[in-house]
């Protein structure tokens, strides 16, 4: 006769040979008509990524060429007043960097004003008839023929622009000639129709657009 506790155990061990008929039956059924899969075992199968589709073309984005950008269209000034702003910027370092012992230093201020607002065109004028500097031109009677070439734009604002222009002195005096050569960041301010210099920095300096206390020869 069994016992109750007998009578527990076989029944368990039938449940868990059902289960396993149950699951061998399930692993060896055919799939979609194919011959029989065994499932994986130990760790589950990793899943393949399915590839994903190239983004379709956006209807709305107008695909843009390189040969047919027109950076000017992007900027707040034309392309007719950035390069008067250039000629200005260097026409203005040009006559920065020429002068002589012999010329009135009145004169030379007054030149200069001539690309300037009034506020830089008064700084730089206090600048370039420094008594200091005026005394020691005429003692070593300093002539100094100038050049400029534009190097760069650094940056264009509504009303405004920031050139940065390479100056060069060709000296001659008594101590002997000299060529010196200085990178400037030249600001140009809209006036009306036409541009004024604004500010003059050295161009390692940085320049925002910011007027500054000017600079000396």
């Amino acid at each position: 006769m069994v016992q109750g506790n007998d009578r527990r155990g076989l029944v368990f061990a039938g449940v868990v040979a059902a289960l396993a008929a149950v699951g061998i039956y399930l692993s060896m059924r055919p799939v979609a008509g194919g011959t029989p899969q065994a499932l994986p075992t130990g760790r589950a199968a990793a899943v393949s990524p399915t590839a994903a589709a190239p983004p379709s073309a956006d209807p709305s984005a107008t695909p843009i060429s390189p040969g047919a950008f027109d950076i000017y269209k992007y900027l707040p000034v034309s392309k007719e007043q950035v390069a008067r702003a250039a000629d200005l910027a260097q026409r203005f370092a040009v006559s920065y960097a020429t002068f002589r012992y012999d010329e009135d230093p009145a004169s030379y201020a007054e030149r200069l004003k001539g690309f300037t607002t009034v506020d830089f065109g008064a700084m730089l004028a206090r600048d370039v008839t420094t008594p200091a500097t005026v005394e020691q031109n005429r003692t070593d009677e300093v002539v100094s023929q100038g050049s400029a070439r534009l190097k760069t734009i650094r940056g264009i604002a509504g009303g405004s622009i920031v050139f940065v222009v390479t100056a060069v002195q060709h000296i001659t005096a008594k101590s002997g000639p000299q060529e010196r050569s200085a990178d400037y960041a030249v600001t140009l301010t809209q006036v009306g129709d036409g541009w004024k210099v604004f500010d003059l920095q050295p161009a390692d300096a940085g320049q925002d657009g910011d007027s500054g206390d000017g600079t000396t020869q």
